[in-house]
């Protein structure tokens, strides 16, 4: 019989995030990680002492899959690729937005993307006002936008088809300018719920650069 990998911490989180991709943070108990791993429950205890801390991990570690903004970009710049890196993110651990900045004890990998990103904004002449509504303003955006994804009841590509259903289930003349905007703009070729991340994402952009302005 093949041998187990010895138990380690960072194993432990692995499989604690390969739980709540698959069910959800809900479904993330010591006995479901156990599981996973294929050991007595009793085990992880030498590894971790209780499901906090293994939320605590694992919220770190996908703060760690999320890429900094790089240092030597302008503010602008390094907010757009840090806010599309955490959306792709956020889009493969769907369970994490709704805990991303619940944690009371956060680890290393959170603390140095928040310093990060407080550095981004100061080497771009925000003043200690403006970033923090700034950082506020970017992370309510990345994370609202992902739990919408999150939550539609389609695939991308099957937009045209759910709304045409979606239509199918009231009169249209009661609500004819919801009708006259499904058929006129969402289902028509090409539409991409996802294309509007960007739009988003630019106004506030240029918000905070006229604020910036002199």
């Amino acid at each position: 019989m093949a041998k187990h990998a010895p138990l380690t911490r960072e194993r432990v989180l692995a499989a604690a995030v390969r739980v709540a991709d698959e069910g959800g943070i809900a479904a993330l108990t010591i006995r479901s990680l156990a599981q996973e791993l294929g050991v007595r429950p009793m085990s992880l205890y030498h590894h971790v002492p209780n499901k906090e801390a293994i939320v605590d991990g694992i919220v770190d570690a996908v703060f760690a899959e999320i890429d900094l903004p790089p240092a030597d970009a302008d503010w602008r710049s390094a907010l757009h690729h840090r806010a599309h890196s955490a959306r792709a993110v956020l889009r493969r651990h769907p369970w994490a937005t709704a805990v991303m900045d619940s944690r009371s004890h956060p680890g290393p990998a959170t603390l140095r993307h928040h310093d990060a990103v407080i550095a981004t904004l100061r080497r771009g002449g925000f003043p200690f006002a403006l970033a923090a509504h700034a950082f506020s303003l970017l992370d309510s955006y990345v994370y609202g936008f992902a739990l919408t994804e999150a939550a539609l009841p389609f695939e991308p590509g099957e937009v045209e088809g759910a709304v045409a259903d979606f239509l199918g289930q009231f009169p249209a003349q009661a609500y004819p300018h919801l009708a006259e905007f499904a058929r006129e703009h969402v289902m028509q070729p090409g539409y991409d719920h996802g294309a509007e991340f960007d739009y988003g994402l630019d106004l506030i952009l240029d918000g905070l650069e006229r604020r910036l302005a002199p």
